[in-house]
């Protein structure tokens, strides 16, 4: 025991030096010697106290579980969401996804750090992945997990949920989802080799108004997903596309070099993104090449965002909007504008900890605050007779079953079958009902990559690309920066502050 706790002592001294070291360089030599003095206070504190609990505490004490109580305690003091300790389950499943695929249900969650009786810790979902039993189940950004195999996840760790979530391909785990403030239906899914995805590309056909208009979705940024974008624009180049669609709906970022080279293939000059912080070495500028610039000058662009487009995908659509090269579509997205790193401290755990913020090309960050569209579009929301219909038709298994019923439905057999359903659930948009029918009936055969009776906000982006090129671009450059942006909410705010005294 007293070799163990001798290991955390040691342990514990070279991850300050490690990891801290670097910040006392950054610090006026008073300062530093005044942190270095604090710290080693601490670290003796901490480590008598190690020490007295497993001397003195009623029951024999696993200096393992100190060691982990420790380090969990030390990060979520930060009360950073995107700071915290992995242990080996949480460790694992950060390699599996590094790798490529991992046994899950396609989910990608946060969790709040404290929970209260007025808002429970409740598992959200950031964005279900591509082509996942959770994706063709329908779960959507924002939704809720509020209990998970039965347990209720505002009592657990994260670290506990993603045990439950992932695990042998072909188990089932049974989800109950809150959707909205009162929308609740259960969800069973079965668990599946998850591939992380990156890019799906086409050409929309039925937008013979606005000539031939190529559609990219970005589902993530790894390491491949410059080369897939890439293999995108140049199928698009032989198609002749008159303007573009780029969908980040959804994505939940990824790879900062990998959002950069996907940046430079739009972007001739200037920054793209820039990282800062109090380390000097985590201050970073990334700079457009015209080397590196792939997509031709003066074809429109679209991006489609919503709340569940964050970090990488905040930072191409923050890019391209301060560089006046795309109009924005959609919703307000997450609000991620901090970097991490992952530090292993050994081959089974490790940290994860935000090492510096990342800026727009006008110098903005966008953390907890998001980057608004140029146009707003918002699917509807149901009223309050319309979620209980909503939940009851989830909850039941009436459309499952008419379509095993009916294998291979049409477009127009869809379309009839939804009227069938309106009778009985009149609160709901026929649109809505066709959609839940459409997903069904593609449950089996993957997703369809777009949807233009459904997808509002896909079809008024398809409106704004009916203006002429001349239009287009003066559009575009009549819309502010984040920066401009920002200042014209600071200036209101200050008013609103001035006109209440």
């Amino acid at each position: 025991m007293k070799k163990l706790s001798h290991l955390f002592n040691v342990t514990a001294v070279f991850l300050f030096s490690a990891i801290f070291a670097s910040q006392c360089f950054a610090q006026s030599a008073t300062s530093s010697s005044e942190i270095n003095k604090k710290s080693q206070q601490y670290m003796e504190m901490m480590n008598g106290v190690f020490d007295f609990v497993q001397r003195n505490y009623v029951d024999d004490v696993d200096p393992e579980v100190l060691y982990h109580g420790a380090l969990k305690g030390m990060l979520e003091a930060l009360n950073d969401p995107y700071t915290l300790y992995l242990d080996s389950s949480t460790f694992r499943s950060l390699n599996d996804t590094t790798k490529g695929n991992f046994g899950g249900v396609g989910l990608s969650i946060s969790k709040p750090m404290e929970s209260t009786s007025e808002k429970p810790a409740y598992v959200e979902v950031a964005s279900p992945v591509e082509d996942t039993p959770g994706f063709r189940a329908g779960i959507l950004a924002g939704d809720l997990i509020i209990s998970a195999d039965g347990v209720d996840t505002s009592t657990i760790t994260m670290d506990q949920v993603l045990d439950i979530l992932r695990g042998p391909v072909g188990e089932k785990v049974d989800l109950v989802i809150r959707r909205g403030k009162n929308i609740e239906f259960p969800v069973t899914l079965t668990r599946a080799i998850i591939e992380v995805p990156t890019v799906k590309y086409g050409i929309i056909k039925e937008a013979k108004k606005v000539g031939t208009v190529g559609y990219m979705r970005i589902i993530e940024f790894t390491p491949q997903t410059a080369e897939r974008v890439q293999q995108a624009l140049d199928a698009f180049q032989k198609e002749q596309i008159s303007s573009l669609i780029i969908d980040l709906r959804n994505n939940p970022g990824g790879l900062i070099t990998s959002v950069y080279a996907v940046a430079d293939k739009f972007i001739d000059n200037g920054p793209i993104v820039s990282t800062k912080s109090r380390l000097a070495f985590e201050n970073s500028v990334f700079t457009a090449s015209p080397k590196k610039t792939t997509f031709p000058k003066g074809i429109p662009i679209v991006v489609l965002i919503n709340k569940g487009s964050a970090s990488a995908a905040e930072i191409l659509s923050g890019a391209l909007k301060d560089n006046h090269l795309a109009y924005l579509v959609g919703q307000r997205t997450y609000g991620k504008g901090s970097v991490q790193q992952v530090l292993p401290l050994s081959s089974t755990d490790g940290i994860k900890i935000t090492m510096a913020r990342y800026y727009t090309p006008s110098d903005t960050n966008i953390d907890k605050i998001g980057i608004p569209p140029d146009k707003e579009v918002l699917f509807p929301e149901l009223n309050e007779e319309g979620e209980k219909q909503y939940t009851q038709l989830l909850k039941s298994d009436e459309v499952s079953k008419y379509v095993e019923s009916h294998k291979y439905m049409t477009e127009a057999q869809i379309a009839q079958y939804a009227k069938v359903l309106k009778a009985k659930y009149t609160e709901i948009e026929l649109s809505s009902l066709r959609k839940i029918i459409r997903n069904e009936v593609n449950r089996t055969k993957g997703t369809l990559l777009y949807d233009l009776d459904w997808d509002i906000q896909l079809n008024a982006a398809l409106d704004i690309l009916t203006l002429s090129k001349d239009e287009f671009s003066k559009l575009v450059l009549s819309t502010k920066t984040l920066k401009e942006l920002q200042q014209e909410a600071s200036a209101n705010e200050e008013s609103l502050k001035n006109e209440k005294k």
